[in-house]
């Protein structure tokens, strides 16, 4: 009984410390924000085009990943296939690569010299440096965080339950749709918000393959990057700003896995 407690005890206290220490900083941001007035460098200029760019590209981004990554996902979960070792390799890459390594990466393969760049260049196409850039550089680094995610609630389905729908006449996408997809919901809000977030915070290979153009490439965390040195109230407003954004987008997030929850019982 007394070594019971005494698990419990350390479990809440390591749990304590942990959400004190994610507390602190974000604590320090929003009091710093109050008492120097920085909110109002929220609705300067540079802060509403990063916001509204940053919005525009991990909104994008968001789409190719969900329309592509999840039928892949569904594919890696259920079929073993040659080369799928290779695969999965190639889709757990970016994760582990750093940022930096990822925009020269992108960069000799899209870059105006770059081995598929350098052929679009000569039919008037170019993506570097350009917010077509940014999307791509998201894309890479945040892919991987959804199919996985997504893979993991595709396996866990029991295939019964499929066949069963199959039996009674649903055809393939059908049962995708209607059966899959529902079943496996939680998951895939849930490696949708990873890999959303994944792509609001991506900075190295942006600044790298995109660049830090005002209006045009610079997303959130680069405009905070930009202002540190200038105006500490900005970067700090900014700061502030893409906390609000990310704590609304993961409330959604949890609201809707809860009514899919909710739903399914």
């Amino acid at each position: 009984m007394g070594g019971g407690y005494l698990t419990t005890g350390l479990a809440v206290g390591a749990l304590s410390l942990l959400a004190g220490f994610i507390a602190l900083p974000i604590l320090s941001l929003l009091v710093w924000t109050v008492s120097n007035s920085a909110w109002r460098e929220m609705t300067s200029p540079a802060a509403v085009d990063a916001l509204l760019l940053s919005a525009r590209t991990t909104g994008i981004s968001m789409i190719i990943i969900l329309l592509v990554g999840t039928p892949a996902a569904y594919v890696l979960a259920r079929y073993d296939f040659p080369g799928k070792r290779v695969v999965n390799t190639l889709i757990d890459l970016p994760a582990v690569l750093p940022p930096s390594a990822a925009g020269i990466a992108l960069l000799l393969a899209f870059g105006r010299v770059g081995l598929i760049g350098e052929q679009l260049t000569a039919f008037g196409i170019s993506i570097s440096f350009t917010t077509a850039a940014v999307v791509l550089a998201e894309l890479f680094v945040a892919t991987h965080f959804y199919v996985r995610q997504a893979a993991v609630g595709f396996g866990q389905i029991e295939r019964g339950i499929e066949e069963a729908a199959l039996v009674d006449g649903g055809g393939p996408i059908t049962v995708f749709l209607k059966v899959t997809i529902p079943l496996s919901f939680p998951a895939l809000v849930a490696g949708a918000v990873t890999a959303w977030a994944r792509a609001l915070g991506e900075f190295g290979g942006t600044i790298i393959f995109a660049g830090n153009v005002q209006g045009v490439t610079q997303t959130i965390p680069l405009a905070i990057f930009s202002e540190l040195e200038r105006d500490f109230d900005a970067a700090v407003a900014l700061s502030v700003l893409v906390l609000g954004f990310a704590f609304a987008v993961i409330l959604t997030a949890r609201y809707l896995t809860r009514r899919a929850a909710e739903e399914r019982r």
